[in-house]
């Protein structure tokens, strides 16, 4: 078997349709909007809010199989052993653990598609959480898949959850209330296993920091994500702090948002003057 699998050999049927994230993020036609009263469509009383959580719900699972795969390949993909270029055995176990919850995730998430009324498919897939979880260097992998996409999920499930019950859904508020605990100690896992495997090495955790911001910045999806009240998926800043975040690091994480709301911004004013 191949260890460091490329993207583009991913198995996939014919349901699904590959996007870049790219082509998502710098398409000035999806930029957030100036009037940030009708940014947030993920109020029940927005008329968008249907199509949006369903959207979203699907993003959801497509990001769970990705992950499945990129805890997988991370237990094969290194020798055992404590150099830079290993795994130690514990942090292998600690995936190993993470692709039995992320398998329960893809089969929740599937259900959760259904109930609410779309299907495997209808929306595109993009694979930046795979290729991030592709990086040759194993603490690049925590920080760029455990606690930046992971820590995304955090703010996800938890806008999720907070939909389900504001719409009067008991199975989606339950549902992500339940995969939400995972995130938080898959977040932790990638956390402690960072500390602990660039503790007597500081270019190599700021190395590490460096990719996680990049990652950070590329899924605030212009704006999408960040801490303003409207905003449609907020920093869920309790849980991150359970997950092994500073305070430091989660006001960076605002003002990664903050950054990349404002350059989606100039891309739609560019756009609009052209």
């Amino acid at each position: 078997m191949k260890r460091i699998l490329p993207v583009d050999e991913l198995a996939r049927d014919t349901r699904f349709q590959r996007i870049n994230i790219e082509e998502v993020v710098f398409d000035p036609r999806n930029a957030v909007r100036d009037d940030r009263s009708q940014r947030n469509a993920f109020k029940p009383t927005d008329p968008e809010a249907p199509d949006a959580s369903r959207q979203l719900m699907h993003g959801i699972f497509v990001g769970e199989i990705q992950a499945l795969e990129g805890a997988g390949r991370t237990c094969w993909d290194f020798d055992t052993g404590d150099g830079r270029d290993e795994a130690p055995f514990q942090l292998k176990l600690d995936m190993a653990r993470q692709c039995w919850d992320e398998s329960r995730h893809v089969e929740i998430s599937v259900k959760l598609t259904e109930h609410m009324g779309t299907e495997i498919g209808e929306f595109a897939e993009q694979t930046m959480l795979y290729e991030a979880a592709c990086n040759p260097d194993p603490v690049l992998r925590l920080t760029g898949v455990n606690r930046a996409l992971e820590g995304l999920a955090i703010d996800v499930f938890n806008t999720m959850r907070d939909f389900g019950k504001a719409t009067g859904d008991p199975v989606l508020e339950f549902c992500e209330d339940w995969m939400l605990a995972d995130e938080v100690t898959h977040v932790k896992m990638g956390s402690d296993w960072l500390r602990r495997l660039t503790a007597d090495d500081p270019d190599r955790r700021k190395a590490a920091l460096d990719f996680q911001r990049a990652v950070d910045h590329l899924f605030s999806f212009g704006g999408l994500r960040g801490d303003d009240e409207e905003n449609p998926i907020h920093l869920a800043k309790k849980f991150r702090r359970l997950a092994g975040f500073t305070d430091d690091e989660i006001t960076e994480l605002v003002d990664v948002a903050a950054q990349a709301f404002a350059e989606a911004q100039a891309r739609s004013a560019a756009a609009a003057s052209s």
